[in-house]
């Protein structure tokens, strides 16, 4: 079918561009220890782009399979659309060679039958019955995807892919006097064994554990070590400021590269060619390959991140990094970003430690001012571990990264962000 959308396609005097998915997946849902819900869902469909004297035209169809009569309807109105259009065309991409990425499809999940994959779920569920004590209650979830896709237009690009992908979420509540929680979340491009669920249990219980012994701190301002879920959200207000649409219309604080942001040693990458990465991909969104761009080197920024359309319109190139499905355009994202690893030893760090946070989405990201919810935290102190929570941790991402004074060694993964423990100044309200 996608051979004759094609040769439909041809025939119009337009430039085109179609991109394809077929998927399923299975999620499951423990409450209470107590496997709840499991659902299958099926996906698939064609996005197609037109573009059409320097206007651009988007619909997309689901199913993957279609008669001819509405091949040619679904071509036909995505021309009327570009010809209608008011969003700007540059041109698609032209065929580049894309790198081989190890490690995105496991077969195994790909033919696991349903039946099993929810006896999985209950393996999961039952291991957290015999990990639970009387105080705890635990719920959580397991998730199992694949996906066929591809992209073809009229400068000659055709690419075809596969992934799988496989996610472990576990939440405990601690009840006594009071109440602490815990979580964890993970996600693989591999079918994993129960000891990676049993683990994602024992993590999420040790944090319920700290959680219920937390207490608000006292106001600090100083040095204040950031586990990289922590730092993810600070980094993370940063990095929408390298993001090509923003910098083109102006939304970031960065007109071009070159500018220094952190002190030597901090090194942050988009890279989507990390074997068995859940964000790496051979080719993005538009076909052009994935890459591994350096986004900040010794602290000075190197490069923004890049589609085909707002790089031609900064005059560079594309970094890769357009990401969409089927239902939507091309926007541009993060694939895997990695903070490389520095010198100093922070393992045995005696002060104050910040593991998590969250409200990150009310952070400015042009000003970079923050103040986010300390969900854990704690101070090391002669061996002892007090932890706090509910503290507020303000301050501003481009001031803290300014800060930086050590870099930790150990680098962790959580989902597609890799990075080690920092070490910044900041203040606790």
């Amino acid at each position: 079918m996608i051979d004759e959308l094609i040769g439909i396609l041809e025939r119009e005097n337009v430039e085109w561009e179609i991109y394809w998915e077929k998927g399923r997946g299975g999620s499951f849902r423990i409450e209470r220890e107590r496997l709840e819900r499991s659902q299958r869902k099926f996906h698939s469909g064609i996005g197609l782009r037109v573009g059409y004297n320097g206007k651009l035209g988007f619909s997309y169809i689901t199913g993957l399979n279609h008669e001819r009569k509405t091949l040619e309807e679904f071509v036909k109105r995505t021309v009327k659309l570009a010809r209608v259009s008011e969003v700007p065309f540059s041109g698609f991409p032209t065929p580049s060679r894309v790198p081989r990425v190890d490690g995105l499809y496991d077969g195994r999940i790909d033919e696991i039958p349903f039946e099993e994959a929810h006896s999985l779920a209950g393996e999961f569920a039952a291991k957290m019955r015999e990990l639970k004590d009387d105080s705890l209650t635990l719920s959580g979830s397991i998730a199992l995807a694949v996906s066929n896709y591809g992209i073809a237009n009229s400068n000659g690009i055709f690419f075809e892919g596969r992934g799988t992908g496989m996610s472990v979420s576990a939440y405990a509540v601690k009840r006594g006097e009071r109440t602490g929680s815990g979580s964890y979340y993970q996600a693989y491009r591999s079918l994993q064994p129960v000891e990676e669920l049993e683990n994602a249990i024992k993590r999420s219980i040790e944090e319920a554990e700290l959680s219920y012994r937390a207490r608000k701190a006292e106001p600090y301002s100083g040095e204040i070590l950031l586990e990289p879920e922590a730092f993810r959200a600070i980094l993370g207000i940063f990095l929408e400021n390298l993001f090509g649409d923003g910098v083109y219309y102006g939304r970031s604080r960065f007109s071009k590269p070159g500018e220094n942001v952190a002190p030597e040693g901090l090194e942050v990458i988009d890279d989507a060619t990390i074997p068995a990465g859940v964000g790496s991909f051979p080719f993005d969104g538009e076909g052009n390959p994935g890459e591994r761009t350096v986004l900040v080197e010794d602290g000075v920024i190197r490069s923004f991140l890049l589609d085909e359309t707002y790089a031609r319109f900064l005059n560079m190139e594309s970094t890769g990094n357009a990401v969409r499905d089927f239902r939507t355009m091309p926007h541009i994202g993060t694939s895997n970003v990695v903070v490389g690893a520095g010198r100093d030893n922070l393992e045995e760090f005696e002060g104050v430690v910040v593991k998590k946070v969250f409200g990150e989405h009310t952070a400015n990201p042009v000003s970079g001012d923050f103040s986010l919810t300390v969900e854990l935290g704690y101070i090391i102190k002669d061996g002892d571990v007090i932890p706090f929570r509910d503290n507020m941790l303000v301050g501003n991402a481009f001031g803290f990264l300014r800060t930086l004074n050590a870099i930790g060694r150990k680098v962790y993964r959580k989902g597609s962000f890799y990075s080690p423990r920092v070490l910044g100044i900041a203040k606790l309200v």
